[in-house]
């Protein structure tokens, strides 16, 4: 049969439904409302989550899915046919692409599924049977909003919209965190979580930002800073204990994702860029001062959290991050270490 003639399945009874984000941290973090908002209208059905290796832990565990399948982040084109012919079995009523990527269309669109829904994207407009516009003219569309047009799209209802899921931590993750507290002595501090890294040069505040920041921090009283961030970050981190030459703790390298979420969420605040660990803390009620260069929040800003946003209002924001038209990334690194700190005393 051809894609035209194939039969469609009905958005109320579907038995087996593939959702598809393979990357990053804050991209998957915020397909959790839309996922939320797919179990509450359709309880019956299985949701099976395509996410790569490296993110499982945003994932495995959350009540409202069903099913993992991991794949690698790059993949042979043996290696990519099997796992089609392992989608295929499955025979899904419903895909749903929340990525749009080169390999997550690929995967909807050979998938088989009875119904295709993805974004409303240049060439690949075939590879879906409903599309969904990514940007209305003239009125940015958050991520998270993003995600659950998809869901409105098979006519479902998300009001009201869920708040952002991540897996409850093991027991094991805890503890690991609880005998940090302790050993650090912070039950009667002001602890701040300071995320140290950057997902690339446009969103680096930089070192010396970073440690006047800390300094500025940990020199009012009863207050620690933790740094943040991931193993990449580790020799970052030992250089700014040396600059700020105060006592930092750090946890740079040593916790994955939900022991992050745990220790965040004991926090009096978090602090860092636009980046994976923002929307981490984003999932707690703990307060977040977010730097915002490259993007914009309307997009990818913590949602429904409590939150400042520290900008600069500038012509070239937001850019695609390829190339900076000033040399100087001053988006971000024109943001001083006071204006952030001043931020920082609103929560302190």
């Amino acid at each position: 049969m051809s894609r035209k003639d194939r039969p469609r399945a009905k958005p109320s009874s579907p038995r087996k439904i593939l959702l598809i984000r393979l990357r990053r941290i804050g991209d998957i973090i915020m397909t959790t409302p839309a996922i939320a908002a797919l179990k509450r209208a359709l309880p019956q059905a299985s949701l099976t989550y395509v996410v790569e290796e490296s993110y499982r832990p945003l994932v495995e565990g959350n009540p409202d899915i069903d099913k993992v399948v991991l794949i690698p982040p790059h993949q042979g084109i043996f290696s990519f046919l099997n796992f089609i012919r392992r989608v295929r079995r499955e025979k899904y009523d419903i895909v749903i692409d929340f990525h749009g990527g080169p390999r997550a269309s690929r995967i909807a669109w050979l998938s088989r599924a009875g119904l295709k829904v993805g974004y409303e994207l240049k060439h690949k407009r075939f590879m879906y049977d409903v599309r969904v516009p990514r940007h209305r003219e003239g009125a940015p569309v958050h991520g998270v909003e993003n995600h659950l047009n998809l869901v409105k799209a098979l006519g479902i209802e998300v009001l009201p919209v869920p708040p952002l899921v991540l897996p409850a931590a093991r027991i094991e993750e805890r503890e690991k965190i609880d005998k940090f507290w302790l050993q650090n002595n912070l039950q009667e501090k002001t602890v701040v979580i300071l995320h140290i890294g950057a997902g690339n040069e446009y969103r680096d505040w930089g070192e010396e930002n970073l440690a006047s920041l800390a300094l500025k921090l940990a020199g009012r009283p009863g207050t620690r800073v933790v740094l943040a961030g991931a193993s990449q970050d580790e020799a970052r981190a030992e250089r700014l204990i040396r600059m700020s030459n105060i006592p930092l703790l750090s946890l740079v390298g040593k916790i994955n994702l939900i022991e992050l979420r745990e220790l965040i969420g004991r926090a009096s605040l978090f602090a860092g860029p636009d980046s994976g660990p923002m929307h981490v803390a984003a999932a707690t009620s703990t307060p977040i001062v977010a730097l915002f260069g490259p993007t914009i929040p309307v997009h990818f800003g913590p949602w429904k959290a409590e939150a400042t946003l520290v900008e600069r209002d500038l012509d070239c924001r937001p850019c695609r991050q390829k190339q900076c038209i000033t040399k100087d990334f001053r988006c971000l690194r024109g943001i001083t270490p006071s204006d952030v700190f001043s931020a920082c005393l609103r929560y302190l």
